[in-house]
């Protein structure tokens, strides 16, 4: 249960949304029947290991809601109090959504990222107000609203969620705590103006942290999250906390170096998936697995990670002068815990 009162949430997140939060994809077993407790724990402490502040627990692979409760439960057990555990509302119905951000609430966790499922096609912005204020209504938590056109709501505005629809939702909604402004993504426009607007008000954050660190240099950016930030190890929270401490120059100079791998991955999701608006799971879960987390199967169907994007981030590791790991990309999808 959260360690706030619904009418605190606010209050709360701006005191303790600080830092980074990355991203823990789900681990099965060998037979895919059930979840691989030993890799998920490994995983949370790798997480605490690169001092991130928080992680988001995904539930956009193939999981039950009461399977997910367990997720949540093993990694509330072992992270203790040394993280913010997200839930993601990533399930396939709203009724699927609200059990499952229940169970989790109940599990332990902090916050909520909110999500819209494939099937939910509105065609007004009072539709879009209508699930999100449903989900955020059936939870203590806080929310963390997430404007980004992986939704295919530009039918419905060019930046996706309105910007009269977000002021809405924030005047309405106690618990809605933080902005994941990615509206009109790849442009800076969404996140501009959803600080202008509402910064005062909630933690406004723009996660893609290629912007998100020059921008802290300008801005007094407090949390970033939630993204695949375990790409680049231990790096993304000393990148902020430098530009936090006005180590401008220290925190671009690893920024630069971190580029080559950055840029390997701008390729890689060009050239995969494009324009389906997925997130290629396997693909983030592969970039963790070359820093130490757990890698493992995840369930069919699922993306397939192609040999030449192993291979061209393996090298952007050399060129940016990180090791990956030496284990054969062959154990990747064993795992470092398999069971």
């Amino acid at each position: 249960m959260a360690s706030y009162k619904k009418r605190e949430a606010r209050a709360w997140a701006r005191q303790h949304m600080h830092g980074c939060a990355n991203v823990i994809i789900p681990t099965f077993s060998a037979d895919l029947k059930s979840l691989n407790e030993m890799a998920i724990r490994h995983d949370v402490r790798k997480v605490i290991e690169y001092g991130f502040s928080g992680t988001l627990l995904v539930s956009e692979v193939i999981i039950s809601p009461q399977e997910y409760r367990q997720f949540v439960t093993w990694a509330r057990d072992e992270a203790g109090n040394k993280l913010q555990l997200i839930h993601q509302v990533g399930f396939g119905t709203l009724a699927e959504n609200i059990e499952a951000l229940q169970l989790a609430e109940q599990a332990g966790a902090d916050l909520v990222l909110m999500g819209y499922p494939g099937n939910f096609r509105p065609t007004t912005s009072k539709e879009i107000y209508d699930y999100t204020k449903a989900i955020c209504d059936s939870t203590n938590l806080g929310v963390i609203l997430f404007s980004v056109p992986h939704w295919g709501f530009e039918r419905i505005h060019p930046a996706g969620m309105a910007p009269d629809l977000i002021a809405q939702l924030i005047a309405d909604i106690p618990n809605i705590v933080c902005i994941k402004a990615e509206g009109g993504m790849p442009t800076i426009g969404g996140f501009v103006q959803c600080w202008k607007r509402h910064s005062d008000d909630v933690v406004v954050t723009i996660p893609i942290e290629a912007e998100a660190i020059p921008l802290a240099a300008l801005l007094p950016i407090q949390w970033c999250g939630t993204s695949n930030y375990e790409l680049f190890r231990d790096k993304v929270p000393q990148m902020l906390t430098m530009m936090q401490g006005g180590q401008f120059e220290e925190a671009m100079s690893l920024w630069w170096q971190l580029h080559p791998i950055r840029m390997a991955h701008m390729q890689a999701q060009a050239t995969h998936m494009p324009g389906t608006k997925l997130i290629h799971r396997t693909y983030w879960k592969y970039q963790g697995w070359l820093n130490g987390f757990n890698g493992g199967p995840l369930r069919y169907p699922t993306q397939k990670i192609l040999d030449a994007h192993m291979r061209n981030l393996r090298a952007a590791f050399k060129t940016a002068g990180l090791e990956p790991t030496p284990d054969p990309d062959e154990a990747f999808f064993i795992g470092r815990n398999p069971s």
